[in-house]
């Protein structure tokens, strides 16, 4: 089928010989109420991103506090070594699927995630998804600038003293840690001010440097617990029957839906790559393995704290508190400062600023954009939502992942399956073209979507935030979230797709 649009202008669009796509020299770059700087096409000579750069990004944003804690929470709640870091291999490999399928389109056309959603959901109807991930993001956002806050504060108070670490409570904590959370805080937002080029630079030094603190941490740990032993005969206290494999649904969504959020807007950095080979071979290499190697040596610390300290302390600035080398601890907090840094800035201020942008182009900026996450991030209370990990894993990861899952489904039918990765990019940004649907809605995508979206969180519990479950019909579907809501999602796209007739990978 050809939609019924009005005629469109020439093509202002070229492809070279290694298949990438750009505005054609000498034509016009798109102009109008949907686009802006932030969003048209990265011009091929301004890609530069390599397999370095691309795998240094996902060592980055995989060594960090948030991803210590998956895998020290698994441990938490009663996992092994072994079966956490099995579920969180697993879980790894799986989302990195949908994570290259989607980044392709980053390389290729140069475009970010809110313009490459406009294909399936309309240049309006685009908002839906950009604003549901750049929400998420917020919380992220929120979550770990809290980690990095408590960094601040622990490694404040071993300078300062007790005075700081002691100092009157309000809402349930030291007004010095509320001062630490500000202060990480206004130093995220000047990073992010500085562009994505200082972001690559970043990346790149921070990757190795937080690497190597981890397996400082780890011989830290080992020498404590009087070598490796200990950290490997911590048991499970679920075995591997019924009781494992009931865990083991829900902590693998929860593991899949920690990225989630970047399987969906993954573009915004792959729109850099200087070719598909980088940005393939850069993720493969980047997150499934690192994500399993960081997974190790937490587990590995976090069994080795059960081991000396009889209890199992998922949260790594608490554990770095215990030592008393003020060396160490400096050496550990700093550690965590970067690592929070690291990821926080790439995964979670850089996406929404380019999704609150999509929503009026000619009005909010990139930094504009970055500055509503920054707020955002600080009214969802992360304080509460990283209190246990019971709740950070389970209802934050779950829900996360259950919602996220459903978009990730409609975007990979529509570019793969139904356009064969043919895009028109004039036709993104332009009222009335093949993308405009109606009133520039899709509104089978929004039924895809929402559908997606019930069935895969509709009987999720939502504790801690509140009690119950929404809809206790579905809770037999809420351990396989991400799952439910992508293959809901796809299906229901294809089919509702489908039936409004003819061919739709032509552009």
């Amino acid at each position: 089928m050809t939609d019924t649009v009005p005629p469109a202008p020439p093509t202002t669009q070229v492809t070279l010989a290694d298949g990438r796509v750009e505005i054609a020299p000498g034509a016009p770059a798109p102009t109008g109420p949907y686009a802006n700087e932030d969003l048209l096409p990265v011009p091929v000579g301004k890609r530069t991103w390599t397999t370095y750069n691309f795998s240094a990004l996902w060592v980055g944003m995989a060594h960090n506090t948030a991803s210590w804690t998956l895998a020290s929470g698994l441990i938490a709640v009663g996992m092994d070594w072994k079966q956490a870091v099995f579920t969180i291999a697993l879980a790894n490999v799986i989302v990195l699927i949908p994570m290259l399928l989607t980044g392709h389109a980053g390389p290729k056309y140069g475009i970010p995630f809110p313009v490459f959603a406009r294909a399936s959901f309309g240049i309006r109807g685009a908002n839906l998804p950009a604003v549901v991930r750049a929400l998420v993001a917020c919380g992220w956002f929120g979550i770990q600038t809290w980690i990095g806050g408590e960094a601040i504060y622990f490694l404040a108070g071993k300078l300062v003293g007790s005075g700081w670490t002691d100092a009157a409570k309000v809402g349930g904590y030291a007004w010095t840690m509320w001062l630490s959370f500000a202060i990480f805080w206004a130093l995220q937002v000047v990073i992010i001010y500085r562009g994505m080029e200082t972001i690559r630079r970043f990346e790149n030094w921070a990757a190795p440097f937080v690497l190597v603190g981890a397996f400082v941490m780890l011989w830290w740990m080992s020498d404590k617990a009087g070598g490796f032993g200990p950290l490997f005969d911590q048991p499970s206290k679920l075995g591997w029957g019924a009781d494992f494999w009931k865990l083991f649904a829900p902590a693998l969504m929860g593991m899949i839906g920690f990225w989630s959020t970047l399987s969906l807007n993954i573009p915004d950095f792959t729109r850099y790559g200087k070719s598909q080979k980088a940005q393939t071979w850069g993720q493969a290499l980047g997150l499934p393995t690192t994500m399993t190697l960081f997974a190790f040596l937490s587990v590995m610390v976090t069994s080795g704290s059960q081991a000396v300290y009889g209890e199992a302390i998922w949260d790594p600035v608490q554990l770095a508190a215990r030592t008393d080398n003020t060396v160490g601890l400096l050496f550990a907090l700093v550690t965590v400062l970067v690592a929070t840094l690291s990821v926080n800035v790439a995964a979670n201020l850089v996406s929404p600023a380019f999704d609150f942008s999509n929503i009026a182009p000619r009005k909010i900026s990139f930094r504009a954009g970055a500055l509503a996450t920054c707020v955002l991030g600080v009214l969802i209370f992360p304080w509460k939502l990283y209190s246990d990990p019971q709740g950070y894993i389970f209802t934050w990861l779950g829900l996360v992942g259950g919602l996220l899952g459903t978009v990730a489904g409609i975007l990979i039918a529509d570019y793969w399956i139904l356009r064969r990765s043919r895009l028109d990019l004039a036709d993104l940004y332009r009222t009335g073209g093949r993308y405009w649907y109606e009133g520039g809605w899709n509104w089978r995508a929004v039924v895809a979507f929402v559908s997606g979206g019930v069935l895969a969180v509709g009987g999720a519990s939502f504790k801690p935030l509140i009690d119950g479950r929404p809809i206790p019909a579905l809770a037999g579907l809420a351990d396989y979230g991400w799952a439910v809501g992508l293959g809901t999602s796809m299906l229901l796209y294809l089919v509702l797709m489908a039936a409004r007739g003819g061919n739709r990978a032509t552009v």
